[in-house]
């Protein structure tokens, strides 16, 4: 019998453990190689772990269960041969309100388990679902599309093929007259917390403000966007400018692009930007590499591509690490000022908010301009007031006259 043993991947150099939140396939089953075989997560993310051959495998470990990288979760038999056709699956595991799986479709394809999921509580068979994933594959967004086709019509009519789908969930149900209900915080939502916590603790916070007009830019985005979309397939947003003028910036002040390790000041000369995302499970700050040499086209795929990653839940490790300077952008949510906390080692982030008309002076006239506070939180341990002040107003110099992030003057 030749046995091969499943391990806790290594998902990233800070990744020391991993927890098996829950089985793709059952004990005793047996498994294609490539095929998702567990699910793992860790403080960052969730992604999915498949086998690394074919046969029958045997669980280790129970749903649940936190481990250290490398060790074992599974043992597959690779003497084991798959199931002849016709053969009765071997069983699925039951668990606690689970939702039935998706029907499998007829050409052979295999919804993703979120895509499953999204099908089988929308009432849709994967078999009417077309797949864009490698062989067919279909993915969650597949999915989703799928379910949003089923749709009620204009007057508000379930289409006749449509079946009940069960109530996103929401707060913990209380019995009548409970005034005060608990639920276990997730292991994502702990992690938040006490890096906030730490950040708070161990680095010496300020925040300075400042404001941006933001009329150059709308009005080069009215200009050009319709013709930035065509060319490109994505929209000319704000966040691309904000990155690029984050760049200049960090290239005339060193050091807010640096970090600290122990005593020593570690010189970054790379520029990876992270971009806050706010997912279903908390906050997450996937990386734009080097930032410095990508056009604003590219900083809005790039962009594009991991906020999607993020919320779809396909966000990886290499994603979230290494960034040397964050932005956040609170105005989405409309936030109209904010101090946003540090993410370490970075000693700086920067914090976007919403655009509001209001009345300024210009050249002694009063007038009305779309206006936006900016808010850098530093590591005064690391960088002084002045320097602080000097790169937000920096930032607010590109934003506000983009031709100089063009010209890179």
């Amino acid at each position: 019998m030749a046995i091969e043993q499943v391990v806790i991947p290594k998902g990233g150099e800070s990744i020391s453990e991993g927890t098996l939140n829950r089985w793709f396939k059952p004990d005793g089953a047996f498994v294609k190689a490539d095929e998702p075989l567990f699910e793992m997560g860790t403080d960052k993310a969730s992604q999915e772990v498949v086998a690394p051959v074919a046969g029958v495998v045997k669980h280790l470990v129970k749903e649940g269960e936190t481990l250290p990288v490398g060790a074992a979760v599974a043992q597959i038999d690779t003497d084991a041969k798959a199931p002849a056709a016709g053969a009765a699956p071997a069983p699925t595991p039951t668990k606690p309100q689970a939702v039935a799986a998706a029907p499998a479709p007829k050409d052979g394809a295999i919804p993703s388990p979120a895509a499953a999921r999204v099908l089988a509580e929308a009432g849709v068979s994967a078999a009417d679902v077309k797949g864009t994933g490698p062989n067919g594959r279909i993915l969650k967004e597949d999915a989703v599309a799928a379910t949003t086709a089923k749709a009620p019509d204009a007057n508000g009519r379930p289409p006749a093929d449509a079946k009940p789908a069960p109530a996103a969930p929401s707060a913990p149900t209380r019995a009548p007259g409970e005034r005060v209900t608990r639920e276990p915080m997730s292991k994502i939502r702990k992690t938040i917390a006490n890096r906030l916590l730490d950040s708070q603790n161990t680095t010496a916070t300020l925040t300075t403000f400042n404001e941006a007009d933001m009329t150059a830019i709308q009005d080069l985005r009215a200009k050009y966007n319709d013709k930035f979309e065509k060319k490109f397939g994505v929209k000319l947003g704000f966040m691309s400018v904000f990155a690029k003028a984050a760049v200049e910036a960090l290239k005339s002040f060193p050091l807010v692009n640096a970090r600290i390790d122990g005593d020593q000041i570690v010189h970054q000369h790379f520029y990876d930007i992270g971009v806050a995302v706010s997912t279903e499970k908390g906050l997450m700050v996937p990386v734009i590499r080097d930032v410095d040499k990508l056009g604003f086209a590219d900083i809005e795929k790039a962009i594009a591509a991991v906020a999607k990653k993020a919320r779809d839940g396909k966000i990886t490790y290499a994603d979230l690490e290494g960034g040397t300077f964050t932005i956040t952008n609170g105005g989405i949510f409309g936030s109209m000022m904010s101090t946003p906390i540090l993410n370490p080692p970075q000693v700086a982030i920067l914090g976007m908010h919403s655009i509001q008309k209001r009345a300024v002076v210009v050249n002694d006239q009063v007038v009305v301009r779309p206006m936006m506070y900016l808010a850098l939180s530093y590591d005064h341990r690391l960088i002084d007031g002045r320097e602080a002040v000097q790169f937000l107003v920096r930032i607010k110099d590109c934003v506000e006259n983009p031709e100089r992030i063009l010209f890179e003057v």
